[in-house]
């Protein structure tokens, strides 16, 4: 129990349902739509939708999602992979001829066709109850009236507005620069899209006007985009990949999502005591920094559209060979610069409702407003997503028409003894498997609460050292210097996290990060 003299927040107790994501209107549309009758199915579409006007800079109809699902009456996890694909056209060997050793993070040649909504409405309607016109009402009409800009979403677009080009200013500037907090942010445009969604579904944005507007732009803007890209765009029905650790299993999205990482890297943990250690000491953050950089080695080897070798890399003697290779005393060199583009921006919701569907659903753009380019007529942000490709000759992902880039998305669930009881994301780009191993090991070896667990503070290990937080006090910093870490106070916080308990009583327990602007809420 947290000391209630301290700040923090307490986690959210419920029967009934519960939301847990990063804005808090979106988490009261999705509880709003339970109690309308909807499902999960369909508050956390809502919601998700929702975000995309709340958090524009994170999100958008523009890019991508994955999802976990947990019927009703059932226990069987289902996924849905609504990544969109490269153009037919592009050419991993072209973008070499103009002399780019490496994908760009921004501009047209990163721009993969939107996926996220194909996947919204199949999965609506699979497992929908309200008509997707009452599910969309809400952002319909937030996008119309407009969403005072929360304190940690201007903190983002003050960033990452300066990388907006040509219409994307105008639809996302105010008067050529980033919103302060409380401004109104409108989306008129996204508005209209989502009202021929919710008359026509999936053809009301990959059909006329609006694939028109799409395509218009996108070729106007140097791309090869083709009508028959966006057509083709469909998400894909999926089966979890999962692993097990100190008598829970970690439920993941199989590639091309990077959620075999946090799988990895717990197989690798899982040779060491943790249990034993300070949870917010140097020896921990030291072991686990030296899992996640072979863990996050093996991802730049293997995950790709379609992946090879997922046998090898989650196969026991792997992590055993890995985790031998960690030094208690001494750390490994930094990581490599990896060939594809990793980022932060991303938005998270999980919703349970009273039949206990469970849903586990993350929506992102990739980089700070995608690519920074958006439609001429409608204002999507197009996502940068083909920035995560490889222009490595020969690597499995490699860049190529019609591919899927390595995300680093990634949703998860947790199950015990065949019963899942937790939906849960971290969000933060390439952060989330180490995210998601933290917020497991915070759980299962330290007896952390959920709202503590989640709450407790983070440090990751990337090609420019260790980034840690705040939170770590002075001797721990020192202490992991000693060890030969190259230290980086994070100058953002660590990602963020989301998550719904599902205890066997019946009572739901949500916790939401206060990293973001966002809560958990029930009835």
């Amino acid at each position: 129990m947290r000391d209630f003299q301290k700040p923090g927040r307490s986690a959210v107790f419920a029967s009934n349902g519960a939301c847990a994501t990063s804005h808090p209107l979106a988490a009261q549309v999705a509880i709003e739509t339970l109690k309308r009758g909807g499902n999960a199915v369909d508050a956390a579409i809502a919601g998700a939708v929702l975000l995309g006007i709340c958090e524009p800079q994170m999100t958008g109809i523009g890019g991508d999602c994955f999802v976990l699902l947990k019927p009703a009456g059932s226990e069987e996890v289902v996924g849905l992979n609504g990544s969109g694909r490269a153009p037919a056209a592009l050419r991993a060997d072209e973008l070499r001829a103009k002399g780019h050793a490496r994908m760009p993070t921004h501009g047209i040649e990163t721009v993969t066709l939107p996926g996220a909504v194909d996947a919204f409405c199949k999965l609506h309607d699979a497992h929908g109850r309200l008509p997707l016109a009452d599910v969309l009402a809400p952002a319909i009409h937030y996008a119309d009236e407009g969403v005072p800009v929360a304190p940690r979403v201007a903190f983002d677009w003050a960033t990452d507005g300066h990388d907006l080009r040509g219409d994307a200013r105008r639809y996302y500037l105010f008067d050529g620069a980033a919103p302060q907090v409380g401004q109104i942010f409108r989306a008129p445009g996204q508005a209209e899209v989502l009202r021929r969604i919710a008359r026509e579904g999936r053809e009301g944005f990959y059909g006329g006007e609006v694939a028109e507007d799409i395509i218009a732009s996108l070729r106007a803007l140097g791309g090869c985009h083709t009508h028959d890209d966006l057509t083709a765009t469909s998400a894909d029905w999926t089966a979890p990949i999962s692993t097990g650790y100190r008598g829970v299993d970690l439920l993941e999205h199989p590639p091309n999502g990077q959620g075999a990482t946090a799988l990895l890297l717990l197989n690798i943990l899982g040779h060491f005591d943790l249990g034993r250690l300070d949870p917010l000491g140097a020896e921990r953050a030291h072991l686990e920094a030296e899992a996640a950089k072979l863990a996050y080695d093996a991802r730049d080897r293997f995950i790709a559209d379609p992946a090879a070798r997922m046998d090898h890399m989650l196969a026991p003697e792997t992590a055993s060979r890995l985790a031998a290779l960690i030094d208690p005393r001494r750390a490994l060199p930094d990581p490599s610069r990896t060939a594809e583009a990793v980022h932060r921006d991303t938005v998270y919701i999980t919703v349970v409702d009273r039949d206990r569907m469970a849903v586990s659903l993350i929506y992102s753009i990739f980089w700070g407003f995608g690519a920074g380019l958006a439609s001429a007529r409608f204002g999507i942000n197009f996502q940068n997503r083909g920035a995560g490709f490889s222009l490595v000759p020969g690597h499995p992902n490699e860049a190529g028409g019609c591919k899927r880039p390595m995300h680093t998305i990634i949703p998860g669930m947790l199950a015990e003894g065949g019963r899942v009881t937790m939906p849960f994301g971290v969000m933060g780009g390439s952060f989330q498997p180490c995210g998601h191993a933290r917020l497991v090991t915070n759980l299962r070896d330290f007896g952390m609460d959920l709202q503590t667990a989640i709450d407790a503070p983070r440090c990751f290990a990337d090609a420019d050292g260790l980034r840690i937080e705040t939170g770590y006090d002075a001797g721990v910093r020192d202490q992991l210097a000693a060890l030969g870490h190259r230290l980086r106070l994070s100058d953002e916080p660590l990602g963020g996290a989301q998550a719904i308990i599902l205890h066997p009583s019946g009572v739901l327990e949500a916790g939401s990060d206060p990293r973001k602007d966002g809560c958990a809420l029930g009835y």
